[in-house]
C-alpha cells in the first residue's frame, strides 16, 4: 500500500465535501487522491491504482453506479465504497448489483467512514489456496478460475468469495449472518438482503441451460452448496 493504511481516492463533484474527507483521511492515515467525476476517476484509477474508492453515486458526468461498472467490466476489483443521499434499500442494492463493496449514506460520520475503510483493506483473499471441488464445480483460489461442467464462470471478486466459502462447506447449512461475516467481514448496513442477492447473482451465472440447483435455501436458516448433478468432493 502506498500510506500507513492505503491510497484512497475519492471521487465527489462537490468540491467542499472532496476536501473535507481529504482532511480527515489524510488525519485518519490514508493517501489520498481526488477526483471531481466519474470520468476523471477512471483516469486516475488506469494511472495510478488506488487502494479503495470513496465514490459518490449521483455525479454530472458518469454516475458512481456506472463508474464502478467500468472497473468491475475492466476486472478491476479494488474495494469501493459507495456515497449517497439515497436510504432506500432498493438504492443499495443497486450499488451492490453495479459491484460496490460497501454503501454509506450521507450525512455520515468520518469516523465511520474511516473504520468502514479500514475493514475494506483489511480484507485479504482466502488463505486456503487449494482447488475446491463440488460434483461439476471447480474452484481455483489462486488463480480465481471458476470452472462448472468444463466450462469457464466469469464472476465478481465478491460472488467468487461467497461461492468459495459456500464449496469449502459443501453441504453444510450456513446461516446468512455466518455467511456476511465469512464473506464480508464485517457489519454491512444492507444485511440479508446482501447475501440473498448475491446467492440470486450466483444462481443466474451457474443454474444455466437447465443445469440443476447447486446453491439451495434452507428456509428460515440460511444456504448449502450441493451439486446433485454428480458426486461431491474436494
Amino acid at each position: 500500500m502506498s500510506g500507513d493504511l492505503g491510497r484512497v481516492l475519492v471521487v465527489d463533484d462537490d468540491a467542499a465535501i472532496r476536501r473535507s474527507l481529504e482532511r480527515g483521511l489524510r488525519l485518519g492515515g490514508f493517501t489520498v487522491d481526488l477526483a471531481d467525476g466519474g470520468r476523471p476517476a477512471l483516469a486516475v484509477c488506469r494511472r495510478t491504482p488506488p487502494d479503495a474508492i470513496v465514490l459518490d453515486i449521483s455525479m454530472p458526468d458518469l454516475s458512481g453506479i456506472d463508474v464502478c461498472r467500468t472497473l468491475r467490466g475492466e476486472h478491476n476489483d479494488v474495494p469501493v465504497l459507495m456515497l449517497s443521499a439515497l436510504d432506500e434499500t432498493a438504492d443499495r442494492i443497486a450499488g451492490l448489483q453495479a459491484g460496490g463493496d460497501d454503501y454509506l449514506v450521507k450525512p455520515f460520520a468520518l469516523q465511520e467512514l474511516v473504520l468502514r475503510l479500514q475493514a475494506l483493506l483489511r480484507r485479504r483473499p482466502p488463505k486456503d489456496t487449494d482447488t475446491v471441488r463440488v460434483g461439476g464445480l471447480l474452484l481455483d483460489p489462486a488463480a480465481r478460475r471458476v470452472m462448472l461442467d468444463g466450462n469457464p464462470v466469469e464472476l465478481t471478486r465478491r460472488e467468487f468469495e461467497l461461492l468459495h466459502v459456500l464449496a469449502r462447506n459443501a453441504g453444510l447449512v450456513l446461516s446468512r449472518d455466518q455467511l456476511l461475516d465469512r464473506v464480508w467481514g464485517y457489519d454491512f448496513e444492507v444485511r440479508t438482503d446482501a447475501v440473498d442477492t448475491f446467492v440470486s447473482y450466483l444462481r443466474r451465472k451457474l443454474e444455466t441451460s437447465g443445469r440443476s440447483r447447486i446453491i439451495h435455501t434452507v428456509r428460515g436458516v440460511g444456504f448449502v452448496l450441493r451439486d446433485d448433478s454428480g458426486d461431491s468432493g474436494r
